[in-house]
């Protein structure tokens, strides 16, 4: 499964107020780990730069007024995020502030139910607990000495490894390796590699059998053992 990690930084807290993106950040997941593909940019708000939000990022009005503006890397970053996933911490932020620049420019908003919310993933794992990334980032012993200040790229990179964490640790990213494990266990199994020249007499007694077969009936037409059974029986 495709996911892109997305972070934004801002002029201030509020799309409605006129507030406008100065960063983006992704980064792409495949099966939770990251590929190495990255898309990043700095944006010219067309506006003045709050102290408030400066002290945040450190993006100043003179930095920007030579980066583009969103209009120019539109279609580039819908590209870059189209058919994924995305994930977010406080989504609801970024979200608002994407389909907001995106109304701008009359093209088509993002979708909800695209998104995964890392802040609901933390809260409801964790719950009582901080759940802001520095706070996620210790927990999970996610390196912080890159981060002085916000940056949309770097918090990216720092929410993958978070992620992993909270859909189930260094575990999610095998998943058979997109089921690659059951096929190379089928194979194995199909091609008979490395029988035995006589087989062994079976240490199953015909009840035992009949119990194992019940429970793996018991799973579903997609439990695992299914088709390597069907596989031994041919």
């Amino acid at each position: 499964m495709r996911e892109i990690v997305l972070d934004t930084e801002t002029t201030g807290l509020d799309p409605a107020s006129g507030h406008r993106i100065v960063e983006i950040g992704c980064v792409e997941l495949i099966n939770c780990i990251p590929t190495g593909k990255v898309w990043h940019c700095h944006l010219n708000p067309e506006r003045d730069m709050p102290q408030q939000a400066y002290e945040v990022h450190g993006l100043s009005v003179e930095f920007l007024s030579t980066k583009p503006r969103f209009h120019e890397r539109a279609d580039d970053l819908i590209g870059f995020i189209e058919g994924a996933m995305l994930v977010m911490h406080n989504a609801s932020f970024d979200f608002a502030f994407l389909n907001a620049e995106l109304e701008r420019l009359a093209r088509p908003l993002l979708r909800w139910d695209r998104v995964v919310d890392t802040l609901a993933l933390a809260r409801r794992k964790h719950p009582g607990s901080p759940c802001s990334l520095d706070a996620l980032c210790k927990r999970y012993g996610v390196d912080l000495s890159e981060r002085e200040k916000h940056s949309a790229l770097i918090d990216c990179r720092l929410l993958a490894s978070v992620y992993v964490e909270l859909v189930g640790g260094h575990q999610a990213r095998l998943e058979f390796a997109g089921n690659r494990g059951s096929a190379a266990m089928l194979a194995t199994v199909a091609s008979g590699a490395r029988a035995r020249p006589i087989a062994l007499p079976p240490r199953l007694t015909p009840e035992e059998r009949l119990a194992h077969e019940a429970f793996i009936a018991s799973l579903g037409d997609e439990a695992l053992w299914r088709p390597v059974l069907f596989a031994l029986a041919g």
